[in-house]
Order: C-alpha cells, then sequence, then structure tokens
C-alpha cells in the first residue's frame, strides 16, 4: 500500500511517499521517500503506526484579570485521546494568579503528559 503525507515536523513541509503493509495487527513501513531530514522519515513512520498530536487551549481562571488562561500539553499524545483530553481540559478551573508553565493537570488521563499554563493571569484587584 502506499500514502502521501506533508510532513509538519519542521518548515520544509516535504511530501513524503510512504509504501507499507498492513496486516489485521501491525503496520510494516517498507520505505519513506521526500524526506530533507530524519525526523520526516521518523513522523512518517509515526504517523501511520500511532499518530500523536500536542493540544493548544484554555482553562477557566476564578478571580483573574482575564477570564481563560491558554494552556498545551508539554508533550504528544496518542490522536485518538484528543477528545477524551479535551473533556478534561474542558471541566478544569483554576483561581488567580497562574503562573506561566505551571502544571494545572498533571499525568492527565494517565498518559503521562502534563497540561501547563503558557501565560500568566494575575489575581483580580478590588
Amino acid at each position: 500500500m502506499n500514502k502521501e503525507l506533508t510532513c509538519i515536523v519542521c518548515p520544509n513541509g516535504c511530501d513524503l511517499h510512504i509504501a507499507y503493509e498492513k496486516s489485521a495487527e501491525t503496520i510494516e513501513v517498507l520505505s519513506v521517500e521526500g524526506a530533507l531530514c530524519k525526523r520526516g522519515e521518523t513522523y512518517a513512520r509515526q504517523e501511520l503506526i500511532a499518530p500523536k498530536r500536542s493540544i493548544a487551549s484554555s482553562v477557566l481562571v476564578e478571580g483573574g484579570e482575564l477570564p481563560l488562561v491558554s494552556v498545551r500539553t508539554k508533550g504528544v499524545i496518542p490522536k485518538n485521546m484528543i477528545f477524551p483530553v479535551m473533556k478534561e481540559i474542558r471541566k478544569t478551573v483554576v483561581k488567580a494568579p497562574v503562573e506561566e508553565g505551571s502544571v494545572l493537570i498533571p499525568d492527565v488521563l494517565g498518559l503521562g503528559i502534563d497540561v501547563i499554563a503558557t501565560k500568566r493571569v494575575e489575581k483580580k484587584q478590588g
């Protein structure tokens, strides 16, 4: 079987051509062509076998100068876990102040990945 992907790892945006075999239990990548760097080949293999993504979103802040704080996963999660992780993020509420880099959801859903704040939100004055 063949698949074409555009690599999203670096700014090159390489057009990848992947040859693979698929059985009931496994996917075996036979070749990856078009990658200008080693990361493209790694991305192609991961995307076929076990795709992963990072998430960026926002969390509600109680008593903050802003009503929301931007967040992201500190690493990549399995693509099939995006909606369950987003459900956890949506039900999270934190109290101000919030520091940039603070872990707001440790080890989200047991995936070994934290959800962290990407900006500072001060406590509301008065």
